[in-house]
This record gives structure tokens, C-alpha cells and sequence, in this order.
């Protein structure tokens, strides 16, 4: 998160590379009858591609974009049927991807990557292990930010730690709800979250003056899905979560500048996996595992694509990709941090309470 140093953001650009040098090296040879082998499996048949969230969002929009291009480099070019499986900011279809989707290597999702460490922070509604997915890749990071409408009175950061900002989110377990509320903990912000949107209409209500702003999308999530916003400057950013700014708004104050406590901080550090991750997509588990590397090679060549970079561009996407490699070895880390740093994790990022239980 806003805490994470330039070093470990270079070790992690250091594991992708050393990871795709692998995977251009060490693959080659037993890629090749892979291939051949995907190629006998896939042709002829139909892949499935979920998208966990609704659509109109911008998990949605990098799904699409994605289910767009990867099958032109899947071995026997599969045809392909997206859809949407929303529902608890994610957990369902997730739920879905991990308990019941068929194990072939015909289906595979985009998740939201605030489900990543929900499982290792108590949340019971989560009945998946992330160390387990076959994680084909990430299109991008996605570090956070806090946003209000142009024309509201809260003009920065320091505004929204001494009034009210209301947020809308569409539940409370996604990033629009635990990042103001992770904020009003750890710099005493009074963001007041409020529940209940769909993806669409949390948007219009920002621009009906329902609510103040939104606080926990990603910069890239406002190019996606509404870059008209950005264009004619009818939004202002008062808070970043990444290690540097985006080049976008690179006058927005950082997280990090403001987070103290060594606590807090190696608390983030595990927090910090989802946003590194971004926009994570994956096979259910025990997918075969010539399949899952066929995949993961359609994703990397789909990230060098000129169609689909082209089609990106034209979304206002800028792809940071992440292999699915190096999605796998960030959840087993994550997974093996220290009690004490996934307990305070815990409380700044909390588990939702399960239905009908006492608060």
C-alpha cells in the first residue's frame, strides 16, 4: 500500500521479470508439446469467461477487454462466451470459481482483488483459498484513491478529517467501503460509507449529489468507466494509496505520508497484495496443469498485442501486467506473513460480520 518503500515495489518488478525470463526459457522447451496438447484440448470447444462483477464496472470493463483478445492465443483458438456472476462485491462468483465451476480449464474468472487476503483475514462469507486458484495473470495494478465531486466544499484530505464525507459502494466488503473505512482508523477521516448501490448507480449518485464522492477506486477505474469525468475535470482526487503518484494526478497527496506506525505499516504490507495484484484472473483449482500453462502464455502474449493494446488505448487503459506466476508467489508470501501483522491487517481491513450473528 501508500506505506511500501521503492524497494520492495523493484523487488516485485525484479520476481515479474526474473518469472518471464523463466517462462521464455525454462517453458520453452516443454511449451512446445504443451501447446500441442492445449491445441487438441481447446479446439472445437467453448471457453467460459466470468466476470464477478457487474457490469458497467471496472473489474467489468478489464474483463471485457481481456475476453476480447486472449482467445486469438489460446492453443486451438476456443470460442469464447462472457457473462457476468455478480453478488457480494465478488464473493459469489468467486465462491462459484472455486467450489463449483467445472476443474477442465474451459472456465475462467476475473475476481475482485480485495477477496485476495479475505480468506487470511477472517472472513468466513469467503469459502476459497487464493494459494490455490490457477492464477493466469493481472492486466494491471490498482492502487487506490479517494475522489468528490468538482463542485463539493471537501477540497482535500485534511477537509474530510474534520467533516463528513459521504461514500457510496455497492456492499461492505469491497474496496469502496473498507478503504474510507480503513482511513477513518488509521488518519481519522470521517468518511460515513453508504451501502446499497449497483456498480452503475454508486456513480450517479456521486453526480446527483446523493453522496459526497467515492473512496476506494482505482485512477484506472475512472479512465475505464468514465473518462468524460477526468476529460472535463468534474472530479477532484484528495487521496492516493500507491508508492508514488500516479502520473495523472501526481499532486494528490499519498496514504503513506500521513501512516507512522510500524504496526500500521506491516500491517499494509499484506493489505498492500491486493493492490499490487490489481486486476487478478484465473482458473478454479486443479485446473490440469498443461492447460493452465497454455493460458497463462495466451495471457502474456495478449498483454503484447497490438489489437489489444490498441483497443486498451482507446479505453484510456494503461496495462501494467502481472503473470500469473507472480500473482501465485504474492498469495503464498501473504499467506506466510507473521500472526501479529495479519491480526492488525485484520482490524484495518475487517472481515464482514456473517449474516444473523451478533454485533
Amino acid at each position: 500500500m501508500a506505506h511500501r518503500v521503492h524497494a520492495s515495489r523493484d523487488r516485485r518488478l525484479r520476481s515479474r521479470r526474473l518469472i518471464v525470463a523463466i517462462a521464455l526459457g525454462g517453458f520453452a522447451l516443454a511449451g512446445t508439446a504443451h501447446a500441442q496438447d492445449a491445441a487438441a484440448f481447446y479446439k472445437g470447444k467453448q471457453l467460459r469467461f466470468v466476470s464477478t462483477s457487474g457490469a458497467g464496472g471496472g473489474y467489468d470493463a478489464y474483463s471485457r477487454l481481456l475476453s476480447r483478445h486472449i482467445a486469438d492465443h489460446v492453443p486451438g483458438k476456443p470460442s469464447l462466451v462472457f457473462e457476468n456472476m455478480p453478488g457480494a462485491s465478488g464473493i459469489r462468483g468467486t465462491n462459484w470459481m472455486y467450489n463449483i465451476a467445472p476443474r477442465d480449464g474451459t472456465v475462467m474468472a476475473g475476481t475482485y482483488n480485495t477477496l485476495l487476503t479475505d480468506p487470511l483475514l477472517g472472513d468466513t462469507a469467503a469459502k476459497f483459498d487464493p494459494t490455490k486458484f490457477e492464477w493466469i495473470g493481472s492486466i494491471t495494478t490498482q492502487y487506490n484513491s479517494c475522489m468528490v465531486w468538482g463542485t463539493n466544499p471537501i477540497k482535500t484530505i485534511e477537509d474530510a478529517m474534520k467533516e463528513e464525507v459521504k461514500v457510496s459502494t455497492t456492499g461492505m466488503t469491497g474496496n469502496s467501503a473498507l478503504t474510507p473505512l480503513m482511513l477513518n482508523k488509521l488518519i481519522g477521516t470521517k468518511f460515513k460509507v453508504i451501502a446499497g448501490y449497483t456498480t452503475t448507480d454508486m456513480r450517479i449518485a456521486v453526480e446527483r449529489g446523493e453522496v459526497d464522492g467515492i473512496c476506494g477506486f482505482s485512477y484506472d477505474t475512472y479512465q475505464a468507466a468514465n473518462p468524460d469525468w477526468l476529460a472535463n475535470n468534474r472530479v477532484r482526487f484528495i487521496l492516493q494509496t500507491g508508492t508514488v503518484p500516479n502520473k495523472n494526478i501526481p499532486d494528490v497527496p499519498l496514504l503513506k505520508d500521513y501512516v507512522k506506525d510500524p504496526r500500521d505499516i506491516e500491517a499494509l504490507k499484506i493489505i498492500a497484495v491486493n493492490e499490487d495484484v490489481g486486476r487478478p484472473h484465473m482458473f478454479p483449482p486443479q485446473v490440469p496443469k498443461y492447460l493452465v500453462t497454455a493460458m497463462r502464455r495466451a495471457f502474456d502474449a495478449t498483454m503484447k498485442d497490438p489489437k489489444f493494446l490498441a483497443d486498451a488505448g482507446k479505453m484510456h487503459i494503461e496495462p501494467d501486467p502481472m503473470t500469473g506466476e507472480a500473482i501465485q508467489k504474492e498469495m503464498i508470501e501473504a499467506y506466510s506473513a507473521p500472526k501479529e501483522a495479519i491480526k492488525r491487517a485484520a482490524e484495518l481491513w475487517p472481515p464482514p460480520v456473517p449474516e444473523g450473528s451478533k454485533q
